[in-house]
């Protein structure tokens, strides 16, 4: 917009007055980044919060915490195990540093804050959060199982009667699982989650859930109901990964402690041993990967409840645990989140009918049907219909390598009981579908409203929306969105039908993408501690985490396994918090160490290239040595954040001897030019910052002249897509940026949209002959590029956690109107504009305790048709004839620019 004049008529609508009864209010309380968090293991566990200001401009500059066992003390401000006193602090989280928490133990807590004129707030409404086990010497319970025969195909039930004659004041169930679980109190499914515990290496590390059951147990007899699935754990189904040959492989075990207190202070474990019993379920088959087989006739109604009769059920056998580091799983977890019905039933046959949903997702369906007894019933899952309109999987099980035909491919099979209407839904498995093809071996029923689908993945909180007047760009986040969370499940994966594999690369392209949308931080700490279970003593990763051995000699290497170091640094920027830096410093910095000692030239050609390109293919080696160089760089600024100055120094050393390496072989100084001048090579080196100062200008503009010669389309792979949009707008051409992500043309990512497309596809080409999931995120920047280009919001790496935010909006031609909001951790950020003729109308909110830098460019700026200089609730950083930029404090702004 250079050599425009902007007239800025700046208009605040916060009221000004302050007054005793307006000061700023702490709310959104959050506990290791979950509300009132049951169960956790921390013993150093962060507060966050929120402010809400009646007074624009509003800063936190210290805060007190409080935290006690006795909620009356807490709420009178007062807590008898810790009291920060005041700390001089404007940012979050805040970490817990009194005396070492016990276990199971529920501590309440509450905070208020000073703000900038030294006023307190009141104290924040009453939080709390529950201690686990926090050491392995406190469970109880043995681990247990039915067998060894870790082939034996149908799951196991265990349940285990006892009596309670006091009155329960509280009762918690602590439960750990290799494998899957369901867990019933007195025939009542305890919980909403799907598919816990979380995936992780199973030989080194277990997850185990806590829950409240006090309102579940009863006086007189209680009966505990475990229901085992397979899970990774015990991978039955054979594919090109060999999860089926796991080093951990055994029969699905567990182990759990019902620890119950009395009103009269005593207290009593229930715990697993072989005084549990055991039988095999209706559930005859369950696998992860392929689907699950239910035989309603095997059924043993009341098996969970008080007054079973359990005939010729046996006691469960003890077992060893998994591996010895049992730990409490905290993160948001797997839930059906969305009902979807289907939008149409077509009859196919006498006995075949096709569902349709209207859209491609993650997750089950459930069936509701009749008929006579020993009927089977299959409902088989798909993307996509062939030319007949038949159900086709050819596109996802091109990796399954089955051994017969008794496990069909997304096929769950429902064997009926025939005693009137009846019900399945998998437990133990999920799926990516838009499609179910339902076929019976008897006649039977069905309409529209027989098969029900659920949009199943971790239920990570919103915290972005984009939304504008360009249908394809709207639809092009729905799908982003739809992509990103059918990848969601524990960790992230590359596709949820034939794969379901946490690939690396995948992830680290889409982690920008994932946090301007998602609170996904727990689920990335989570995954980031499968890294550091994986990574070998030298350093290496796998290409897949978590992973049975697979990936560590092919497809990883510093552009896929990166993640070690970009994702932290991701999580650093967006919450300000340096705890999972710090954790996985001693990881990047082994990883880096490798890579340097193998090539100490500072190039490599170690990983997988730009995988899937449009056409043109560039050199691994210098995609490899860019991301070599982005982890170098971010581990010298890690080891400066966390104090440790010769390691900094050290790693810019490095980080700049990979950059003039790079630069020597790549860069054609006089030209311009990296390599062949490709898409990807010039973009890659300027998103990345591997391009001199003295020539980025003329990096950019072959940039500029390349896309162009493409027909303003892409022609790039994956490393290329987190690249060329981020190049081009923030290097002086947002309007070509924006006209290539516009495009509905092929190859583009609106030419899959006006082709139907509800999620993101694998490969450009809608007839591609390989690489063909249509449900895949890793071509899924440009989400976060409508965030950062359009609406113009960028984390600040000086005050993380958008402390300090960075508005860089463009008002591209060719767009009416956008708006983006984020919800940071100090509140929601609100960039929008429209045009109104020749002006546009921009509204920006900035969130209390935050500030934020803007950045317009043109030749002219006026504020209300006066001089900035003279309003005096904007602050000048920087004027001259091409841009103005401005300091805003916290409130509501509304620019009108001509």
């Amino acid at each position: 917009m250079s050599k425009i004049n902007l007239i800025l008529a700046i208009v605040f609508l916060l009221a000004c007055s302050f007054s005793a009864f307006s000061q700023s209010t702490v709310t959104k309380l959050q506990c290791e980044y979950l509300e009132n968090p049951l169960g956790i293991d921390e013993p150093s566990p962060r507060f966050t919060w929120q402010l809400v200001a009646k007074e624009a401009g509003s800063k936190q500059q210290a805060y007190q915490i409080v935290v006690g066992t006795d909620e009356a003390d807490v709420s009178s401000g007062s807590g008898n195990v810790w009291v920060s006193g005041t700390i001089s602090s404007g940012t979050i989280p805040a970490i817990y540093q009194g005396p070492e928490l016990n276990p199971f133990t529920r501590y309440y807590w509450r905070v208020r804050i000073q703000d900038e004129s030294g006023n307190w707030s009141d104290w924040s409404p009453i939080a709390w959060f529950e201690t686990g086990l926090m050491q392995q010497t406190n469970w109880k319970g043995h681990w247990i199982s039915d067998t060894h025969d870790y082939k034996l195909k149908p799951a196991p039930y265990f349940r285990k009667a006892f009596n309670t004659n006091k009155q329960i004041r509280s009762a918690r169930a602590y439960i750990a699982v290799a494998g899957l679980y369901e867990l019933s109190i007195n025939g009542e499914r305890i919980g909403d989650h799907r598919l816990d515990p979380a995936y992780t290496r199973f030989d080194r590390r277990n997850l185990y859930v806590t829950y409240d059951v006090t309102n579940k147990l009863q006086q007189g007899e209680n009966v505990l109901g475990v229901l085992l699935g397979n899970g990774w754990y015990n991978h039955q189904s054979t594919a090109v990964w060999y999860f089926d040959q796991a080093p951990w492989r055994a029969r699905p075990k567990f182990c759990m402690d019902l620890r119950i207190t009395y009103h009269d202070g005593s207290e009593e474990i229930v715990s697993t041993g072989s005084d549990w019993q055991t039988s095999l379920s209706p559930v005859i088959f369950n696998s992860i990967y392929t689907a699950e087989h239910y035989d309603a006739r095997l059924e043993q109604a009341g098996w969970d409840s008080p007054g079973f009769k359990a005939e010729g059920w046996r006691n469960a056998m003890l077992t060893n645990a998994p591996s010895q580091n049992i730990t409490a799983q905290v993160l948001h977890p797997i839930r059906h989140v969305t009902e979807i019905p289907a939008v149409r039933v077509t009859r196919q046959g006498e006995k075949t009918w096709l569902f349709d949903f209207g859209r491609n997702m993650a997750g089950v369906t459930s069936i509701q049907v009749s008929g006579a007894e020993g009927t089977t019933i299959r409902l088989k899952h798909v993307e996509r219909l062939d030319a007949d309109g038949k159900a086709d999987p050819s596109n996802i099980d091109v990796h399954y390598r089955p051994t017969d035909d008794s496990d069909p491919f997304q096929t769950d099979i429902f064997i009926l009981s025939g005693k009137g209407e009846e019900h399945f839904m998998p437990r133990f498995n999920y799926k990516g579908f838009q499609y179910v093809e339902v076929t019976s071996d008897q006649p039977l029923e069905l309409t529209q409203e027989s098969l029900t689908a659920y949009f199943m993945h971790s239920d990570v909180p919103p915290s972005g929306t984009v939304h504008s007047s360009n249908t394809t760009l709207n639809k092009a986040w729905e799908a982003a969105n739809a992509s990103y969370l059918s990848n969601l499940y524990g960790y992230p994966t590359d596709c949820p039908q034939r794969e379901k594999n946490g690939w690396t690369g995948d992830a680290h392209i889409a982690i920008e993408t994932g946090l301007y949308n998602f609170d996904g931080i727990t689920v990335y700490e989570k995954w980031l501690a499968d890294h550091r279970d994986e990574q070998q003593p030298n350093g290496v990763l796998p290409a897949i985490i978590p992973t049975d051995g697979w990936g560590y000699t092919w497809a990883n290497g510093p552009d896929w396994t990166s993640t070690i170091a970009i994702i932290p640094w991701n999580i650093y920027l967006f919450y300000g918090d340096s705890r999972l830096l710090e954790r996985c410093y001693d990881n990047i910095k082994r990883y880096v160490d490798h890579i340097d000692e193998l090539y100490p030239s500072g190039l490599t050609d170690w990983g997988l290239g730009d995988w899937v390109p449009v056409k043109s293919q560039t050199p691994k080696e210098f995609t490899s040595s860019a991301y070599y160089y982005v982890d170098a760089l971010i581990l010298s600024k890690a080891a400066k954040i966390l104090g440790k100055e010769a390691d900094s120094k050290h790693y810019a050393s490095l980080a700049e001897k990979i950059k003039q390496a790079v630069n020597a072989k790549y860069l054609d100084r006089e030209t311009g030019l990296y390599g062949s001048g490709l898409q990807t090579e010039l973009s890659v080196a300027l998103h990345w910052g591997l391009v001199p100062e003295e020539v980025k200008a003329k990096v950019a503009e072959n940039l500029a002249k390349r896309v162009e010669a493409d027909d303003k389309h892409i022609d790039v792979g994956l490393l290329g897509t987190k690249a060329i949009l981020n190049a081009l707008s923030e290097n002086g051409y947002p309007e070509l940026a924006w006209e290539v992500a516009s495009q509905e043309t092929f190859p583009s990512w609106g030419w899959w949209i006006v082709n139907g497309a509800t999620t993101f596809y694998e490969n450009w080409p809608l007839d591609a002959k390989s690489d063909i999931s249509m449900n895949h995120i890793m071509f899924g920047e440009i989400s976060a590029w409508y965030y950062k280009a359009l609406g113009g919001i960028f984390p600040d790496e000086e005050q993380p956690g958008f402390k300090n935010i960075l508005l860089k909006p463009n008002f591209v031609k060719g767009l009416d109107q956008f708006e983006a909001t984020h919800e940071s951790p100090y509140g929601t950020i609100v960039s929008s504009w429209k045009r109104n003729g020749r002006t546009v109308e921009y509204q920006v909110s900035v969130p209390a305790n935050s500030t934020a830098t803007l950045q317009l460019r043109g030749a002219k700026v006026e504020a209300g048709g006066k001089n900035l200089t003279k309003n005096t609730r904007l602050k000048i950083l920087e004027e001259n004839k091409n841009q103005v930029i401005l300091e805003l404090d916290a409130g509501d702004y509304h620019f009108s620019i001509r």
